[in-house]
């Protein structure tokens, strides 16, 4: 409504069709008849994310087929903005109608508590996608402060400033300035820009889920955890289990069990398992570039999966240390996330070969440093990260720092706080999930 008061129709729509197809639902056990209130779900909340995200996308396609081919129609381009959140709360919305269609959940009799579930404010323009399972019966219950409840979210909404203030923020200075003029960058440039973008992301997603976590704990909600330290994983699948959680389960959910998940035979699978990283590319965006990011999280994911066995008899044969190949395969599954968002973040598909091509080639020379401070800043950020995550991943780190003297904990939230004075950045830069 800040931008234009007339977008705030999109979200009230869906939630009336919504709420609507659901109480119709519930009405009847006949399956036929409550398919024709899920496919109206459907079509009205994929129908508008199809016209506000992807028709100029689709406009432009076809009309680049249609001068291929000597045609003079062209199909004309809508002049709208892309609704902040439209893609969360659509998917948010859809997994109702879909769970009350499926007879798992109970449908919502109380609009204004079903508005409440679509628009929940903290999670609303980037998640967690919560499922109406876990959120809508916190609603019914009576909420009291809870001292605890309210220092456990806010430690939790600092540490998400930190990720985002200190760490992505700084860290967008260098990869704006290296993937802004491209071609002006050697490989080596591009690559060190390319790992400071996987871990800008991280830090700039997962910060901005832990302030929404955080933010709805304060309130005495609980949301999904949407993280689970995805740098850590030793795989590309493994991967996929930790980033983006709400929205990789979305998919296993509604989408792969489906087709079929892996009931079906391997060809089945991989089938499944390309339209489950297609679609999921084309949530994030309408651009060719997420279609090859999708493609090469889809190879990724395929060629990790046939080649485990194998490579875990090859590191037993080898005796190679059990902590060196695990070791390795974090560092190889942080590099495979990073080829593919090279195409991730490049605004154009030949600029995002360029870099491709660039980095590959060994084109290497002298690297670009605009500043030396700079580094020095975003490398401490990404340390103390690092750090924090590697001792929630091998320890019970929260509660023992909960156990610690008072002094101590309120030294250490003093010390975040400082170094968020000195080395973060305070700009109006957005959430860069902002714009999915």
């Amino acid at each position: 409504m800040c931008w234009n008061w007339k977008y705030i129709g999109l979200i009230v729509i869906s939630t009336l069709v919504d709420y609507f197809a659901g109480l119709q639902m519930a009405k009847t056990a006949e399956k036929r008849k409550r398919l024709k209130y899920l496919l109206l779900s459907l079509t009205a909340n994929l129908g508008l994310l199809f016209i506000f995200k992807y028709f100029n996308f689709f406009a432009e396609s076809v009309n680049s087929v249609f001068k291929f081919a000597g045609l003079g129609f062209e199909l004309p381009y809508l002049h709208i903005l892309l609704p902040v959140g439209i893609s969360f709360y659509t998917f948010q919305t859809l997994s109702y109608s879909i769970d009350v269609y499926r007879g798992k959940i109970q449908h919502e009799k109380h609009l204004g508590k079903f508005a409440l579930f679509v628009s929940f404010f903290p999670q609303l323009v980037a998640g967690p996608i919560e499922r109406a399972s876990r959120l809508l019966p916190q609603f019914d219950r009576i909420n009291k402060f809870d001292p605890q409840r309210a220092a456990s979210g806010l430690r939790l909404m600092l540490w998400g400033l930190f990720k985002k203030i200190v760490v992505a923020n700084r860290l967008a200075i260098y990869v704006d300035a290296v993937y802004g003029n491209a071609e002006m960058h050697n490989g080596l440039t591009l690559l060190l820009a390319t790992w400071m973008f996987s871990i800008q992301v991280y830090c700039d997603f997962s910060g901005y889920s832990d302030i929404a976590i955080g933010a709805a704990r304060v309130l005495g909600y609980d949301l999904m955890k949407n993280f689970k330290r995805p740098f850590f994983a030793k795989t590309i699948n493994e991967f996929w289990t930790r980033w983006h959680v709400s929205l990789t389960t979305w998919f296993r959910d509604y989408v792969y069990y489906p087709l079929g998940g892996n009931r079906k035979g391997k060809s089945r699978q991989l089938f499944n398992l390309f339209i489950v990283f297609l679609l999921s590319g084309m949530w994030h965006g309408a651009d060719w570039t997420f279609f090859y990011w999708a493609l090469l999280h889809c190879s990724w994911a395929i060629a990790s999966r046939y080649t485990l066995a194998f490579r875990d008899r090859l590191a037993q044969k080898l005796r190679i240390p059990g902590h060196v190949v695990a070791a390795v395969r974090m560092f190889n599954t942080f590099q495979l996330f990073s080829i593919a968002n090279i195409f991730f973040r490049a605004d154009s598909l030949p600029r995002a070969m360029h870099i491709v091509k660039q980095t590959f080639t060994f084109s290497w020379g002298r690297l670009f440093v605009p500043a030396l401070d700079q580094l020095v800043y975003a490398g401490v950020g990404v340390f103390i990260v690092m750090l924090v995550d590697l001792a929630v991943e091998k320890t019970p780190a929260v509660s023992q720092f909960l156990h610690r003297p008072r002094s101590f904990r309120w030294a250490a939230y003093m010390i975040v706080l400082l170094l968020m004075l000195i080395m973060g950045v305070f700009d109006e830069s957005q959430f860069i999930y902002f714009q999915f």
